[in-house]
């Protein structure tokens, strides 16, 4: 059974940085692209990053670039969200995704409705 589990969410004051981590099962990473999303309140959820160990490839969207960077420990089996300098509009439920066969070898892109499994997720809230 696939399971993926978002971990790390929590309150931080703006500027400050938060490791959020997916940690997953049943599925290796050689076959499967691993996705980062955010939902805001009264958002539509979108797509934040994601990592393609076989392509090579890693994506941060435009409004976290330079903030976010994604990572992955093939060992642990497990991505992670490395959040800096966090702001307000940053507040959401993050929650990672997984993308089957086929997408590992190329290019990645976080796209809500290509996702083949999805983890809960854990809120991060960025307020002073």
């Amino acid at each position: 059974e696939v399971q993926l589990q978002a971990s790390g969410g929590g309150l931080v004051q703006p500027g400050g940085s938060l490791r959020l981590s997916c940690a997953a099962s049943g599925l290796t990473f050689d076959d499967h692209v691993i996705n980062w999303f955010r939902q805001a309140p009264g958002k539509e959820r979108e797509g934040v990053s994601c990592i393609s160990r076989r392509a090579d490839s890693a994506f941060t969207v435009n409004s976290v670039k330079g903030r976010f960077t994604i990572s992955s420990d093939n060992a642990k089996n497990t991505v992670y969200l490395q959040m800096n300098n966090l702001k307000p509009e940053d507040t959401a439920v993050y929650y990672c995704a997984a993308e089957g066969v086929g997408a590992s070898t190329r290019e990645c892109f976080p796209y809500y409705y290509g996702m083949d499994y999805w983890g809960k997720g854990t809120l991060v809230t960025v307020s002073s």
